[in-house]
């Protein structure tokens, strides 16, 4: 296969797999990122933006001035909201994050009806600034649903890669295919005598025995924190943890908290190279948050052998709301994004029921999964089939009722296809 075949094969796949994420990383392996790159923004049916992280982009207050400058150039109305913001906001960005968000995704907004292609080339340049992480990957979160941003560098950048898959948020593409294994270039060993549970209250075992003496809940908060991320700064740590300290006070109780958290281990399982922080990559571990994306990886974009049996696997690793009993900033970020995909297994396991003709199965399979979220009107709606189905009628009427007064006091509109299908049940 010549190269011109080759990289255009690798581009329609990675046009295919970016469809559904919101922010896609080349991984820094891929062999054929100049060429993605290339193609990206020579393609004239997307509009892409690009911006190239410059030496000085260590900052949010450095990079949003260049970044803002760069894009203007490229589409002259882009910055007539950021540039008229009060200067307080600008000289202290991260501080007025909610603001720049909001104002940034406006700014986008304005930009056309078309799919918008953020394009941030050399993104490893911006491997210390934490704030500039963090900004775009809530900008992530918070965008248009037609913006999607595309990073490109020799490095992973340190974001909770794992949720914001598990979310549909992410995708990881190494040479046009998504990456599905090892997805921070570690082994997860079912084996390993270190095994970290996550999904669910959160246990952590060493050699089957469970580990309690914790000294308090941080030592292990701490654990599931560094396991979530290829690595961490001691900055993110003290930032995510002790908000409201000063950085000398909050490296004194973070130092205080990891002797705590090795105690309890018995062994310096906190890994530093000088700059970052990871789990020790020498010591074998198992992290279930691993297993649970790389088998929804596999159902999503796989072709198992038995479907059937792999989204139960998934569902089954999922043995509750992450973290669960803790109500910190970052964890219910993550909950909500395994939540999804929980709920996700349990709509691929109905289904495959269903085609089975086993009714009742993807009836009770539907209710565990409304008994997760009840928000989920898609699935309502075919509850309410199923009732029908099954000859069930009287159930169905019920359960419309009980999901219409749940509506009136959440202040949630049912939407007109829902209250249609009650009204064709009930003729």
């Amino acid at each position: 296969m010549n190269t011109d075949v080759q990289s255009s094969i690798a581009y329609e796949n990675f046009l295919h797999n970016s469809s559904e994420a919101k922010i896609i990383l080349l991984h820094p392996q891929s062999r054929l990122r100049s060429v993605i790159m290339a193609r990206l923004l020579g393609d004239s049916d997307l509009s892409a933006f690009y911006y190239a992280l410059d030496v000085d982009d260590i900052k949010l207050g450095n990079f949003l001035p260049s970044l803002l400058g760069t894009l203007s150039r490229q589409n002259v109305i882009f910055g007539r909201q950021m540039n008229v913001l009060p200067a307080n906001v600008i000289d202290d960005p991260y501080k007025h994050m909610d603001v720049i968000l909001r104002t940034f995704i406006a700014e986008l907004s304005e930009l056309g009806d078309r799919e918008i292609w953020l394009v941030l080339d050399e993104f490893d340049r911006a491997d210390l600034a934490d704030d500039v992480k963090r900004f775009v990957e809530r900008l992530s979160h918070q965008a248009p649903a037609r913006c999607k941003i595309v990073l490109n560098g020799r490095s992973l950048p340190r974001m909770p890669w794992l949720s914001m898959i598990a979310n549909r948020q992410a995708v990881i593409i190494r040479d046009g295919h998504i990456v599905q294994k090892n997805i921070y270039g570690v082994r997860n060993e079912v084996d390993a005598s270190l095994k970290v549970l996550s999904l669910g209250p959160g246990y952590v075992f060493l050699d089957d025995f469970l580990i309690d003496n914790w000294e308090g809940h941080l030592p292990r908060l701490l654990l599931f924190f560094a396991m979530d991320r290829p690595e961490v700064t001691r900055n993110q740590i003290c930032e995510t943890f002790w908000p409201k300290l000063d950085i000398d006070p909050a490296v004194n109780v973070f130092h205080v908290t990891k002797r705590r958290l090795h105690k309890a281990i018995g062994m310096d399982v906190m890994a530093h190279d000088g700059r970052y922080y990871r789990v020790d990559r020498e010591r074998p571990f198992y992290f279930d948050a691993f297993e649970f994306v790389e088998a929804l990886l596999e159902g999503r974009h796989g072709e198992p052998a038995e479907p059937f049996e792999l989204w139960q696997r998934v569902a089954k690793l999922y043995r509750g709301p992450f973290l669960q009993g803790h109500d910190d900033g970052w964890i219910v970020e993550r909950r909500e994004a395994y939540q999804n995909a929980y709920i996700e297994a349990l709509e691929n396991i109905a289904a495959i029921w269903e085609a089975r003709e086993s009714f009742q199965l993807a009836l009770y399979t539907l209710i565990r999964a409304l008994e997760t979220d009840y928000r989920r009107e898609e699935i309502h709606l075919r509850l309410l089939k199923l009732y029908v189905q099954l000859g069930r009628r009287a159930e169905a009427v019920e359960h419309f009722r009980n999901l219409e007064r749940w509506s009136k006091t959440n202040k949630i509109a049912l939407s007109g296809q829902i209250r249609q299908l009650f009204s064709d049940i009930t003729a």
